[in-house]
C-alpha cells in the first residue's frame, strides 16, 4: 500500500482549478439515527441554493441512498477503477444542480493499484473538478474503510439521537477522530427543542474536555426536531426538504447549511484551501 501510495503522489500534480470543492463527511456512531437522510437532504438544499453538489455513498453493506433517492443504481466507483465503466457513466442526476455517486468499499478500490488504471480514472475525475461541495455518506462506527473517508474529508460531522446507546456510540467515533480532526461537528436528530440538543451537546463536550482534551474543538452545528414528516418521506422515498421546505424542519436543516457555509468561509480566509475530487482521492489513498 505504501508503493501505491507513492504511485498515486506521482499521478497527481498540483493544478489550477476554477473553484476548491468542500469535502463534508457524515457519519454516526450507530445505524438507524438518520444519517442517510440528513446527507440527503442536506445535499439537496445545498443544491437549490445553486451549488453543484455530488453525494457520495460511501455507507458500505448498508447503501441507501438510491432508496432515499428513489433512483436505481448500477455500477460504482469500483467498476470505474476496474476499467470496466468510465466516471461519467456512474453519474446519477438527481436536480440540475446535484449528483449521486455510488461508491464501494475502500478496502476493494485499493485493491486495484494499476498505475494505467489510476491514471485513466484521474484523468476522468476532471468532471467533477467544478464541485463546489461533495457530501460523503459514510457508514456507522469507525470501520477502516470509514475512517479513511473520514480522514481524507475537510469536515466530519456526527449525527446522533437523544438515546443513551446512541449518545455513548457518537462519542466513541468523536474520540477516534479527534485524532486526526481537531474541529469536529456534532448534529443532533430526532430532539424535543432546541434545549434539549444545546443540554446534551454540553454534557459531551464537558465528558470530552475531561478526557480528550482540550486541543479538542467540538461544535454543534445544529439540530432537527422530531416529526412524523420525515418519516413520511422515507415510506414514500421522497425528501422532506422538497415535501415541505417550508415546515421546521427544513428551516432547521438549512439553519445547518448556513452554519456550515460561515464555517467554511472562515476556513476559506484562513488560507485554508480543499482541492479537486482528483486531490480527495489522493488524500484517500495516502489516509489507507
Amino acid at each position: 500500500m505504501i508503493n501505491q501510495a507513492s504511485k498515486l503522489k506521482n499521478l497527481v500534480t498540483p493544478k489550477n482549478v476554477e473553484k476548491n470543492t468542500h469535502f463534508i463527511a457524515i457519519t454516526s456512531g450507530k445505524g438507524g439515527v438518520g444519517k442517510s437522510t440528513i446527507s440527503a437532504n442536506l445535499a439537496n438544499i445545498l443544491s437549490q441554493d445553486g451549488y453543484k453538489v455530488a453525494l457520495l455513498d460511501a455507507d458500505i453493506g448498508l447503501a441507501n441512498l438510491d432508496v432515499i433517492l428513489n433512483v436505481k443504481m448500477g455500477q460504482n466507483l469500483l467498476h470505474v477503477l476496474k476499467g470496466e465503466c468510465s466516471l461519467k457513466d456512474i453519474l446519477i442526476p438527481i436536480n440540475e444542480n446535484l449528483m449521486l455517486i455510488p461508491g464501494e468499499s475502500g478496502d476493494e478500490i485499493l485493491k486495484f493499484n494499476s498505475q494505467f488504471l489510476y491514471e485513466r480514472f484521474l484523468e476522468e475525475a476532471s468532471e467533477l473538478d467544478k464541485l463546489d461541495f461533495m457530501i460523503i455518506d459514510t457508514g456507522a462506527g469507525i470501520g477502516g474503510s470509514t475512517q479513511m473517508f473520514l480522514e481524507a474529508a475537510d469536515e466530519v460531522v456526527v449525527v446522533t439521537v437523544p438515546d443513551p446507546a446512541s449518545i455513548t456510540d457518537a462519542y466513541a467515533v468523536i474520540k477516534i477522530v479527534s485524532r486526526f480532526k481537531t474541529n469536529p461537528l456534532m448534529l443532533f436528530n430526532l430532539v424535543k427543542n432546541e434545549a434539549e440538543a444545546n443540554r446534551i451537546f454540553e454534557n459531551i463536550k464537558k465528558v470530552a474536555m475531561l478526557n480528550i482534551g482540550e486541543g479538542l474543538n467540538l461544535e454543534l452545528i445544529g439540530y432537527i426536531s422530531q416529526t412524523p414528516l420525515i418519516v413520511k418521506s422515507i415510506k414514500q422515498r421522497t425528501l422532506f426538504t422538497n415535501d415541505a421546505p417550508y415546515s421546521t424542519q427544513s428551516v432547521e436543516l438549512r439553519n445547518i447549511a448556513s452554519n456550515l457555509l460561515y464555517r467554511l468561509e472562515r476556513k476559506v480566509l484562513s488560507n485554508n484551501s480543499n482541492g479537486s475530487f482528483s486531490d480527495f482521492f489522493k488524500r484517500l489513498i495516502e489516509n489507507f
